[in-house]
Parts: C-alpha cells; structure tokens; sequence
C-alpha cells in the first residue's frame, strides 16, 4: 500500500523546490485546507496543486482531480491554474496548465510512441520546470 500522504508531501517539497530554482516566487498558504498547495507570483498569482505522477511504459500518469476517501473525484478546474507534477522515477517536476490535461487522470508523455503516433499527445518537456541555477 502506498503512503499517499508521504508521497504527497515529497511532490510538493519537489515542485517547489523546482519553480524556486526557476526563478518564480513561491508562496505557502497559511491554511491547509485549500485546494491548492503553493502560489506562484509571476506578475500575477497563479495557484498550484501538487501531484505525484508515475511513469508507466514513457508516460507520466498522475491524478488530475482530488479523489476522497469514498473514490468521488473532483475537478480542480476553476478552481486552481496549474499542476505542479513530480515524477519520482525520473526526477523531473513539471508545470502543467490545469486545462492542459483531461479532468481525471493527466497523462504527459516522455518517450516516442512505438507506431510514431505524435497527433493528440501532451508531450511531458513542453511543461518541464527548467533550472536557472
């Protein structure tokens, strides 16, 4: 069984390390219970939820709605504008619009398909948080 909260917590500690090595500035909401972990203030103040992503076959899944105890699955869009992504496996975080990705479950792509199929994918480095360290 997975320590969802644990793991939860290392996503976070690494997107936020990500966009502050990228220059952004970073902000931690006082209160917990927000449907958003961090907020970035680039100009203006875009807020970011946190998710664990898996590479699965050269495709990083992750949850792309807020699922409670009893599986109910909720939508974060309209309600926060990015999510931020740590995949584990490769060390990588990334920065991906809410709207970027279907409700449910988000999918960025890492390796070339095997029959070359390039229409339709949301390709894993177009939102990779770069290092201006």
């Amino acid at each position: 069984m997975r320590d969802t909260s644990t793991l939860g917590s290392r996503a976070e500690a690494a997107v936020m390390s990500a966009l502050l090595n990228a220059g952004y500035d970073v902000l931690i909401p006082f209160n917990g219970s927000r449907r958003y972990d961090l907020v970035i203030d680039d100009g203006a103040l875009k807020k970011v939820q946190c998710k664990a992503g898996r590479l699965k076959k050269g495709v990083i899944i992750f949850n792309s709605a807020s699922v409670a105890r009893t599986g109910v699955r909720k939508s974060y869009r309209g309600q926060v504008d990015y999510l931020g992504v740590y995949c584990p496996e490769n060390g990588k975080c990334y920065l991906v619009p809410v709207d970027a990705v279907p409700v449910n479950i988000g999918r960025l792509r890492v390796d070339v398909t095997k029959n070359g199929m390039k229409k339709g994918l949301t390709w894993a480095v177009d939102f990779e948080i770069k290092s201006r360290l």
